[in-house]
């Protein structure tokens, strides 16, 4: 997977934590020596509207931004925004959407972005270490707990059998 490119476009509502959600996939991705770039369109996210962030690395990106039928992953955070996003899937891509995890299991229903970058996770070429460094610097230590086992239980949910 490191020759070519990886297209991750993320989706939700204001709020939910997209934004916080592609950046540190970007930073995963940035500290396992990928090429990464990322761009956001916030529309009226201050209002509970659509937030979408697409997120590309490889050996070397030219453009951030993820064209239509290029996904090589969706992730939406919120189930209604799925048929607003879904033409960015690639035809072979995978959507990752709420019911991939056991939101009941969540440390707090806060977590579920990073639940769902667990889930996520588990598809990608990026190790377990480096989204553990990256879950710690993006929050404060008070809620690095709650995170790690969000994400953990995310990534546990794609494990073979599940």
């Amino acid at each position: 997977m490191r020759g070519r490119l990886t297209n991750v476009v993320v989706a939700g509502l204001g709020g939910q934590g997209v934004l916080k959600a592609s950046d540190i996939l970007a930073d995963v991705a940035l500290r396992a020596g990928f090429d990464v770039k990322k761009s956001e369109i916030k529309g009226m996210s201050q209002r509970g509207g659509s937030v979408t962030s697409d997120v590309r690395f490889g050996q070397t990106v030219l453009s951030p931004m993820v064209s239509p039928g290029e996904a090589d992953y969706l992730l939406v955070l919120e189930p209604t925004q799925v048929e607003p996003h879904k033409h960015y899937l690639k035809p072979n891509g995978k959507l990752i959407t709420p019911d991939a995890v056991d939101v009941g299991k969540l440390p707090n229903k806060k977590t579920l972005n990073v639940a769902l970058l667990g889930a996520l996770s588990a598809h990608l070429p990026l190790p377990e270490a480096g989204w553990l460094e990256a879950l710690r610097e993006a929050f404060r230590p008070e809620f690095f707990e709650h995170n790690q086992q969000a994400f953990l239980s995310g990534r546990a949910s794609q494990s073979p059998g599940k």
